[in-house]
């Protein structure tokens, strides 16, 4: 049997874990001209390679129209380019520059010297553990919300 009163203390920990995590992203992002979104849309896009604003919206799990205002600010930059897209005429595919790819593979090079050293105590079986559990109760709570 679960106890309810820490399975509630680890969800409410989750926001000061993702506050503190943005400000560091933040703080790393400081002289590059990136924010913390847009460094959201190169980091997807570096995964997927290309994808749609539908796409990364969805991987990213906010609105479409918002994601466009980001992509909009990294087309500016020069950070991605549009790709006709052959399965969908109105609906391009965005991938990175070199200007972009190099920067955000930059940003998250940085961020994992960051990531070893917050980790450092953990072992591996606990990260697996933390993983396994947050992914759960994440696909709980969608299931639960009726949401993808």
């Amino acid at each position: 049997m679960i106890d309810a009163k820490q399975l509630y203390k680890l969800i409410w920990l989750s926001r000061p874990l993702m506050q503190s995590a943005e400000a560091a992203v933040e703080r790393g992002l400081t002289g590059i001209g990136l924010t913390v979104r847009t460094r959201a849309v190169l980091e997807v896009l570096l995964a997927d390679k290309e994808a749609t604003v539908p796409d990364i919206a969805k991987s990213l799990e906010i609105k479409r129209q918002y994601v466009q205002l980001m992509v909009n600010e990294t087309l500016a930059e020069g950070l991605t380019v549009k790709r006709e897209n052959p399965r969908h005429k109105r609906s391009t595919l965005i991938a990175l520059t070199q200007k972009g790819r190099a920067l955000i593979e930059d940003v998250v090079q940085r961020e994992m010297k960051l990531v070893r050293s917050i980790g450092e105590g953990l072992n591996a079986a606990d990260i697996e553990t933390a993983l396994k559990v947050v992914t759960l109760l994440t696909e709980n709570l969608k299931a639960e919300l009726g949401s993808d």
